[in-house]
């Protein structure tokens, strides 16, 4: 059974005090006070829903021809206009919601704690199909015309049909006893469909029939505890050009040719997080908040970045030359792509829209409230961002 991130996050670490030092558990690092480089501007704000609520789920918004799309815990699907800030309508599954929305050709789809998949229409809010599925659904479906790729918790990965929701194959990976709480997302690349999975493998499958292709072990379980045997591959997949790039907790980070399943390169940086990719680098923050970009073709070091150490990060986005990160605080984070250095940093829930009031001395609180766990959105000059609790606030950027 799936145990919450932050439970074996908190006994890894008292563990390791434990057999070093003595030391409790670290605290995370305090912010240093920053000028910002360029200006954000705070233009709207408002509460959407629950979010994710007590839960550790990535349940990010989706945001299409000014519309953004929410979801939350509780059970609601909303539809927001961001031009006029005027709810569209809300949708009501009547269970509790796992994974993040997914949307293709005007529909949405999404599963649930209770083992469900949904497909709803993006303009109306009504339901277009209910399927169920073998277990709890917490990663976002892959989508293509004529299939629903849905990756369960117990390991079994599902192919729907696009149109009515009927099963077309299942395949299924022996999930450890221990793991940690969330599962890599599915992703469909040409006729393949390629899934990671909490024994540390990367598994590619035909997309019409579900037979394995080739499968690569990207990390190897060692140590004699579960918890040092932890290799889970909960951070999702991102490809370009041709390469498939994966990191795993307490692992590796690997870059995978589709065509063949062979290794590139790989080394030692472990994440349960995510990264984004550009032209030239991966960004990539790890176990510990560190946040690292790495040569694309080779995997080399190009810049470390700790100031956010222990903060809790969120999944990377690229926004202009910056990467973009929250933290459990609700701070968001500016850094710049090409050195590494924290150019600005805004936070959720200040009131002063023009010039967004950030106070350092309260950052240590450790306000749950405040967790931003789903990965920031952009748009053009926008940046769309909701902690835990969905409170949503979107910010105008004018970078130099």
């Amino acid at each position: 059974m799936s145990r919450y991130v932050l439970i074996i996050f908190t006994l890894l670490l008292v563990l390791t005090g434990c057999a070093g030092s003595g030391t409790s558990v670290k605290p995370p690092k305090s912010l240093e006070p920053i000028k910002n480089q360029f200006v954000i501007r705070k233009i709207w704000q408002d509460d959407l829903g629950e979010g994710a609520s007590d839960y550790y789920l990535n349940l990010r918004p989706v945001l299409a021809n000014n519309i953004l799309f929410s979801i939350h815990f509780s059970g609601n699907v909303k539809a927001y206009n961001i031009t006029t800030n005027d709810e569209i309508w809300t949708f009501n599954t009547g269970s509790k919601i796992g994974s993040p929305l997914s949307l293709y050709k005007r529909v949405l789809y999404f599963g649930t704690s209770e083992g469900e998949v949904f497909a709803v229409d993006a303009k109306k809010g009504t339901l277009i199909w209910k399927s169920a599925v073998s277990s709890e659904v917490i990663s976002a479906p892959a989508v293509v015309d004529g299939y629903v790729i849905v990756r369960s918790v117990n390991g079994e990965l599902h192919s729907l049909s696009s149109k009515d929701g009927s099963l077309l194959w299942s395949n299924q990976q022996r999930t450890p006893s221990l793991t940690l709480r969330g599962t890599s997302a599915p992703i469909i690349y040409n006729d393949l469909v390629l899934n990671a999975y909490d024994n540390g493998k990367l598994i590619a499958y035909n997309l019409q029939t579900g037979n394995i292709l080739w499968q690569k072990e990207i990390v190897t379980a060692r140590g004699r505890s579960p918890l040092e045997r932890i290799v889970d591959i909960d951070a999702d997949l991102v490809i370009k050009d041709d390469v498939i790039y994966t990191t795993a907790f307490q692992g590796k980070i690997a870059a995978v040719q589709i065509g063949s399943g062979q290794i590139i390169w790989s080394r030692d940086i472990g994440s349960y997080i995510g990264m984004a990719v550009d032209a030239y680098r991966i960004y990539l923050a790890d176990s510990e908040s560190r946040l690292w970009a790495l040569d694309r073709n080779n995997g080399a070091t190009l810049w470390k970045q700790d100031a956010l150490l222990r903060r809790s990060l969120s999944k990377p986005v690229l926004h202009s030359g910056y990467v973009i990160v929250g933290d459990f605080n609700g701070f968001l984070h500016w850094i710049s792509r090409g050195n590494g250095k924290l150019e600005a940093r805004a936070r959720l829930k200040t009131f002063n829209y023009t010039n967004p009031e950030l106070d350092e001395s309260e950052d240590l609180i450790y306000p749950k409230t405040n967790d931003i766990l789903a990965t920031p959105i952009t748009a053009g000059n926008l940046l769309i961002a909701m902690d835990r609790h969905g409170t949503t606030e979107a910010y105008e950027i004018t970078y130099p």
